[in-house]
């Protein structure tokens, strides 16, 4: 019989010597304090890798704060990129919060943009209801093209990542399919559909080039915040996100929750298509919706899908967008390097996150 003074084997710790244990809870403004130091973590290696490139610190200085924060037009193009933007953010957001996948934004947004075109290409309605049921047509659309995955995920059990993302490229080439055919625009012969009349875009509000997607956006934030955080089916959705088989065992209905959030990413993410098309482009063009499923998905992963905090990273993002324009003309920097600061912005958010859950502790 072995002696019984010797012990198990001392488990060595990966991190030499500091041991990794699990954090019981952290608050939530230290929370706040990782992840900001995430996001200053990759602005700084963006910063550097722009550098790198050929971009003196004062270039970028004025690209990314005196340029876009000195001009009344700079901002407004922020804000009036950031509307969009946390409309598909508040779409992902809702999704993932009821564990539903859904990586078919951008063709949602797509086939949304399609049926608010259709209404106005074929002038359904009368003028003074023009917009309105062109909203409604997006909203029906969006919900139609999240439908099937729904469909394939609940009954089938199919993979919704799978099946939203294939379903992306079904969208695509239906736009295509529709701009080089019935609706190219009759009088340049563009693959792009005519513009859309007064009474088919959203209204200015007054100060630059702003409509009323940014309010809207603001209503949406707010009722999304409502949604998740006060009603009873936030309370539901938040119990099924922590735990789904113990809500499954309280009798918890899994299937209508997740039913009723992805419908609503849905109509969201084709509204999202509607506000793009009527309020940025004023027609239905074959790139419109390019960056924004992405950031999308993107923002609501940023903000742990906080209705709140989508808005502050559709900012973010927004920021981005308008300065890697700039950045584009002047310093002739790639699009794939906006795209790259993105990835990197998302790296060190996701690496934030091991020090939320995870401390170490050094050894004795």
């Amino acid at each position: 019989m072995a002696d019984a003074s010797i012990s198990a084997p001392t488990r060595r710790s990966l991190f030499g010597r500091f041991n990794l244990e699990v954090r019981g809870h952290m608050p939530m403004g230290q929370q706040m304090l990782v992840v900001s130091a995430g996001i200053l973590l990759g602005l700084l290696l963006s910063a550097l890798l722009l550098m790198a490139y050929g971009v003196k610190p004062s270039g970028l200085l004025n690209e990314f704060v005196v340029a876009i924060f000195g001009s009344q037009r700079n901002i407004a193009s922020v804000l009036a990129y950031a509307a969009p933007l946390t409309i598909v953010g508040l779409s992902a957001a809702l999704a993932f919060k009821a564990r539903f996948w859904n990586i078919g934004i951008e063709g949602q947004v797509i086939f949304g943009a399609i049926g608010a075109t259709l209404v106005a290409n074929y002038d359904i309605g009368p003028p003074s209801l023009r917009l309105v049921l062109m909203a409604l047509a997006a909203i029906g659309a969006g919900m139609l093209w999240i439908a099937l995955p729904l469909f394939l995920k609940i009954r089938l059990h199919v993979n919704e990542i799978i099946s939203t993302l294939l379903m992306n490229y079904i969208a695509f080439n239906l736009l295509l399919h529709l701009l080089y055919g019935p609706w190219k625009d009759p009088q340049s012969a563009f693959p792009n559909s005519k513009l859309f009349e007064d009474v088919e875009r959203l209204m200015a509000i007054g100060w630059q080039n702003l409509n009323l997607s940014l309010p809207i956006a603001v209503v949406l934030v707010l009722l999304a915040g409502w949604l998740l955080g006060v009603s009873r089916y936030g309370f539901l959705l938040n119990f099924v996100y922590a735990n789904a088989r113990m809500a499954r065992a309280l009798g918890v209905k899994i299937v209508g929750l997740t039913l009723l959030f992805a419908l609503a990413s849905g109509a969201l993410s084709g509204f999202g298509g509607f506000i793009i098309s009527t309020g940025i482009e004023s027609r239905l063009t074959q790139s419109f919706f390019v960056g924004y499923g992405f950031s999308g998905i993107l923002i609501a992963f940023l903000a742990r899908n906080n209705p709140f905090a989508v808005a502050f990273f559709a900012l973010l993002i927004s920021v981005l967008m308008v300065a890697g324009q700039s950045l584009q003309v002047f310093y002739q920097v790639p699009f794939a390097m906006v795209q790259l600061i993105q990835a990197i912005i998302v790296i060190c958010v996701a690496a934030s996150e091991f020090f939320i859950h995870y401390r170490l502790r050094l050894l004795e």
